[in-house]
């Protein structure tokens, strides 16, 4: 079942190079186009100030669309705390998104007591069952944001967001500040809250690794539009558009055989202000023709698509190409060592 609808989002803002200075109208998404479905993980993948972040701000409803709409469950998207019930966001930095003058139990049964899901008298057992839930003892929950540490905070969001028992969560570069063990085990635990509770999950992430260990789909995103999407395999294994090829190809391999690869994308990243006519990424592809500067390529309506002119008659990806980031099976390993005591967790969290 479909959760959530982008329809042709779109988002301008208008900046001024001073008080009389003329007015520019600079991109940030431009026709936007997404779905996710129930219990899905739809990973959203691309350079810094391709949009990823503004995309999930509209979603979440914390900014609004210039152009376009969104639907949930089939219905327009809910505006205000009624948003804020249906689809909830976890912040790449915690510390920044977390009331410091609030305990950890405060913050977490804030969300609950607002929607009216829990009496005031209540909200302690839940919050003892939440903080359980992301792997953190109970004691926490006197404790301030400033006495955990990073990974122990990024659960605490979670437990927040998942008080206010939302459809939706909009994971922004939610594991991105971590290390990769707690990475690893945020991944998982977001795996399986997932699984019982079948809540959709928009992650935005630049870790392809992570990506194909946590997603279902990958949409991957280049100066506000959309480019490439489809299953997670298929669009690591077959890349179908040169920028997606390019950032597998520049993405480190962690096996100590495997072959690093040397191509990059050669130029650098137009400015939202002057975005190239047509296809936007043909002023650093190796495989632009006259057709990719005249006409604006579209995404196919298949199940994995791309907007390039010449998808289909691309030479196969070079071997190194081909070698995209293994999946995360390193992730699950340290999650059991974790439980085992193997590894070595922070204070206040248990595996």
């Amino acid at each position: 079942m479909t959760l959530l609808e982008v329809e042709g989002v779109s988002r301008e803002f208008r900046l001024r190079n001073g008080l009389f200075g003329p007015a520019h109208v600079l991109k940030a998404l431009d026709g936007v186009d997404l779905k996710l479905d129930a219990g899905e993980t739809l990973a959203l993948v691309g350079e810094s100030g391709c949009g990823k972040s503004t995309l999930g701000r509209i979603v979440a409803g914390l900014d609004k669309p210039s152009a376009g709409g969104l639907r949930v469950n089939n219905r327009p998207a809910l505006r205000g705390r009624e948003r804020a019930r249906q689809i909830q966001i976890v912040f790449q930095d915690p510390f920044g998104s977390l009331n410091p003058s609030m305990t950890v139990g405060a913050l977490i049964a804030e969300p609950a007591i607002l929607h009216g899901l829990v009496e005031r008298r209540w909200a302690g057992e839940r919050v003892r069952s939440l903080l359980e839930r992301v792997g953190l003892r109970p004691e926490l929950a006197t404790r301030y944001p400033h006495a955990l540490s990073g990974g122990q905070r990024q659960r605490v969001a979670l437990a927040r967001a998942l008080a206010a028992e939302p459809e939706m969560i909009v994971a922004d570069e939610a594991v991105s500040a971590l290390d990769v063990s707690v990475q690893a085990q945020i991944a998982n635990l977001l795996r399986e809250i997932q699984t019982e509770t079948r809540i959709g999950l928009l992650f935005i992430s630049h870790g392809l690794s992570l990506v194909r260990h946590i997603s279902d789909r990958v949409a991957v995103m280049y100066l506000g539009r959309i480019v490439e999407q489809g299953p997670t395999e298929s669009v690591f294994d077959t890349p179908r558009h040169p920028y997606t090829r390019a950032l597998l190809a520049a993405t480190p391999r962690p096996l100590p055989r495997s072959k690093m690869s040397s191509k990059t994308v050669e130029g650098e990243v137009p400015s939202p202000l002057a975005i190239p006519t047509g296809c936007g990424f043909r002023t650093r592809c190796a495989h632009a023709t006259d057709i990719c500067a005249k006409r604006r390529p579209h995404l196919e309506d298949m199940p994995h698509s791309a907007a390039c002119w010449r998808a289909g008659e691309l030479p196969p990806p070079a071997v190194e190409e081909l070698q995209a980031p293994p999946r995360l099976s390193s992730a699950l390993e340290l999650y059991r060592r974790a439980a085992e005591g193997r590894v070595k967790l922070a204070e206040g969290m248990t595996p």
